[in-house]
């Protein structure tokens, strides 16, 4: 049975305290710390969120992989390479606005820069968009959270037409790029997550689910490795 991997989102944290956060999280068994950032267009509630001074900030509490998952509408060399100065490991952009020439040049800036490269599918875009650029990508990051189960607020639940999605995501990620992980990302919690398990993801993103349970940081990872470990066994 293959480990799926936990990381540790920076969406729903108190910035003021993020150093001991990220090391809290590490210590408890996060496999990777996931960077969340946001230009002004995409995530209007979480405009200019995060980018390569929050990684310069976190990298020496963690001696996890370090990823960046921006929503951007532009991605330029400058930016990549203020990400790979300061230690960041992954970039993953959204899908929607990178397709094209451009990209290749993107991912070929990161794989000079060593860092590894993901596409994003975010909230209802259709998984055609990484059709072509499967191959060449060494993640590919699913949002699951829809409107099934939400109170407004940061409580998401994930939406029923995702597990469709993460089926025939897996087949084609297993027929054309095997070593290309699928992450989940998006209202996931240790109570609700045995169907997306059992769509057989590499990664699970949690942030609420970790920095929100009312136990603390290290409980709510134990707890939801606990919750994916049993999920798998099913």
């Amino acid at each position: 049975m293959k480990k799926i991997k936990i990381a540790a989102g920076l969406a729903h944290v108190d910035y003021g305290h993020l150093a001991d956060i990220v090391k809290e999280a590490s210590e408890a068994g996060a496999d990777y710390i996931h960077s969340d950032a946001a230009d002004m267009h995409d995530l209007k509630n979480m405009q200019l969120m995060g980018g390569h001074q929050v990684i310069e900030g976190i990298r020496p509490y963690t001696d996890k992989p370090i990823e960046c998952h921006i929503y951007t509408e532009t991605c330029d060399l400058l930016f990549i390479e203020k990400l790979a100065e300061v230690g960041t490991n992954m970039l993953i952009l959204p899908a929607e606005h990178f397709i094209g020439a451009p990209l290749a040049y993107i991912i070929n800036w990161c794989r000079e820069r060593k860092m590894k490269f993901g596409l994003t599918i975010g909230l209802y875009t259709p998984l055609s968009f990484v059709e072509e650029s499967i191959y060449d990508i060494d993640r590919l990051h699913i949002v699951v959270h829809g409107v099934d189960e939400t109170d407004g607020k940061d409580n998401w639940g994930w939406r029923k037409s995702c597990l469709d999605l993460l089926r025939r995501a897996r087949k084609m990620v297993d027929e054309k790029n095997p070593d290309c992980e699928i992450a989940i990302d998006g209202g996931i919690r240790a109570d609700n997550l045995d169907k997306l398990i059992a769509c057989d993801p590499d990664v699970v993103i949690l942030s609420s689910a970790i920095f929100k349970d009312p136990d603390g940081i290290t409980a709510g990872i134990q707890k939801c490795r606990a919750a994916i470990d049993a999920a798998q066994k099913k």
